[in-house]
């Protein structure tokens, strides 16, 4: 197919000044409509190598994909990373998909420092159906991505919660099979199941065992270690992590201030004022024991705990029983 003056990969032949420049990290839905064109570039002979070039080239290396829909049984939420991503746009052809794209209405934009949301409430995923049967789902809902701001512009999330689907049969074929009932009443049964293929579900139900197990696949990728070595060794650091102890936080060293000379007469005042506490507290402390002891005789000794501290600072001191039967304070 030649390109037109509208194509925005057009280069004109007259040199570089007519060129047309693609409108780039201008709208991000382009990079939809970029994603949408490779899907179509699919061919039948398309490999495993091609649909993870496929994902280096439109997510990012930490990216997710979350779909959540509700089905008979129940909502579901299903959250795959960036490995399992190829897997997961394969495997909607795999289900008898011969076309497959996005198409965003009204879409709301929000740039960050390092990344730009998309907010789609009217998606629709459209996929065109060859078997069983000839049929165009359109599955309706929310779309929201993450991209990262740079000359990339890959995906960083990617979170589409479905709300309802379609699937519309051609009339023509309705009417080739008018007087066929049993075929009539194959196409009246839906093909999908919230616009999703079975293929689709039971790998979003795998992924939810393989994804736990994606730590355990790229270590014995890059050390060649058999599974149960690779086990022991994840377990051991997962186990090594829960056991250390939380790093302390690094403290402020305290600065060491200068005392001031008092004088001679806030001097005498001060110790006149200590040994005031001092004779106050030891007329108090043997009161309050004389009635623990009264109460309990024969007592050896008597934790007891004051908001006043002893000579040495303490809080916490104890008192002890003289053979003559008087009080004296231990600390």
């Amino acid at each position: 197919m030649s390109s037109t003056p509208h194509d925005p990969f057009y280069s004109s032949p007259f040199g570089p000044f007519y060129r047309r420049h693609t409108p780039y990290m201008v709208q991000p839905e382009y990079r939809i409509y970029e994603m949408n064109k490779r899907l179509q570039s699919r061919t039948e002979d398309s490999d495993n190598l091609w649909w993870d070039a496929f994902a280096t080239e439109f997510f990012e290396d930490d990216a997710t994909l979350t779909l959540s829909f509700c089905l008979e049984d129940g909502p579901k939420r299903y959250t795959i990373g960036r490995t399992l991503i190829p897997r997961y746009f394969s495997t909607v052809f795999e289900g008898g998909v011969t076309d497959l794209y996005y198409i965003l209405k009204h879409s709301k934009e929000s740039y960050h420092n390092s990344s730009i949301t998309v907010d789609c409430d009217q998606c629709a995923m459209v996929t065109q159906h060859g078997k069983p049967m000839f049929t165009k789902v359109c599955t309706e809902g929310r779309l929201t991505l993450e991209f990262t701001f740079d000359d990339l512009m890959r995906i960083k999330t990617w979170h589409f919660t479905i709300r309802q689907y379609r699937e519309l049969v051609p009339r023509s074929i309705l009417a080739m099979h008018a007087q066929d009932p049993q075929v009539l009443d194959q196409l009246s049964k839906n093909i999908t199941r919230m616009g999703l293929t079975n293929f689709t579900l039971n790998y979003l139900r795998l992924c939810v065992i393989l994804e736990p197990m994606q730590e355990l696949m790229s270590r014995h990728k890059t050390y060649n270690l058999s599974p149960r070595d690779c086990l022991k060794t994840c377990l051991f650091q997962k186990w090594q992590r829960m056991v250390a102890p939380p790093a302390e936080p690094t403290r402020q060293p305290t600065t060491k201030r200068r005392k001031r000379k008092n004088s001679t007469s806030s001097t005498s005042n001060s110790s006149a004022g200590n040994n005031a506490n001092t004779t106050g507290s030891k007329k108090k402390t043997p009161a309050a024991n004389l009635s623990l002891s009264s109460q309990v005789p024969g007592l050896g000794a008597i934790p007891n705990c004051s908001l006043n501290p002893g000579r040495d600072g303490d809080l916490c001191h104890s008192t002890a029983v003289t053979p003559s039967g008087q009080f004296k304070e231990k600390h």
